[in-house]
């Protein structure tokens, strides 16, 4: 049976916290709201668009429901047309994942992105490889760390548990593979503190020692 890797897309394949940080300040600034460093936005992504907006907006606002749906709306019109700006693999990457490929592994994505930018992003960076299941925030799934989405992309891929792994930098793409009942690489280089990922079955460092972990 073929090996599959699933992966976290945000701050595992692509660093995209630019275009996302930019995005949720230019909604922020057309309202008239304070805006946040790109750092902050790292603790407030992973977790699904409109959880990232909560989580920058002001605390009265958040309970808002009609607030958060129109903030929302208007960070996405806006993001959808800037989500390629800045954001780039991280270096090693792409190299990576076509070794991968052509040794034979099945590869997926599992993020919490809207679906459409998602695909748009692994089109752009990752043209040449076939992925299994290029996944994200759909009506059809509910976001990680629910295990639907993984247990989809394992049933596409025809495998099992005994050969698939998930690899991600945060707690959540941590409970997700555990959710899943798989095991999880979690990298270091991502949006999330290294002290977050030490319940991971592995750590990467590095794209090498991600490669040696995979024995690609």
């Amino acid at each position: 049976m073929e090996r599959l890797v699933i992966f976290d897309l945000d701050g595992t394949l692509l660093n995209t916290i630019a275009d996302l940080g930019n995005a949720a300040n230019h909604t922020l600034a057309e309202l008239g709201l304070a805006q946040h460093t790109l750092d902050e936005y790292r603790l407030m992504v992973g977790n699904g668009m409109r959880k990232l907006i909560m989580r920058a907006l002001p605390e009265e606002k958040v309970h808002d429901d009609a607030f958060v749906d129109n903030t929302l709306a208007a960070f996405l019109s806006y993001y959808a047309n800037h989500i390629d700006i800045y954001t780039k693999p991280y270096p090693g990457i792409p190299e990576l994942i076509f070794a991968l490929f052509t040794d034979g592994f099945r590869l997926a994505v599992a993020s919490n992105k809207i679906q459409t930018g998602a695909e748009k992003l692994i089109e752009k960076f990752f043209p040449s490889i076939d992925f299994v299941a290029v996944m994200g925030n759909s009506p059809d799934y509910p976001l990680k760390p629910d295990a639907a989405v993984v247990d989809y992309i394992m049933r596409k891929a025809g495998t099992d548990r005994n050969h698939t792994i998930m690899v991600g930098d945060s707690g959540t793409d941590i409970q997700t593979a555990r959710n899943a009942g798989i095991p999880i690489i979690a990298v270091s280089w991502g949006f999330r503190p290294r002290h977050e990922l030490t319940a991971a079955d592995f750590i990467a460092d590095d794209v090498l020692s991600l490669k040696k972990i995979l024995k690609l």
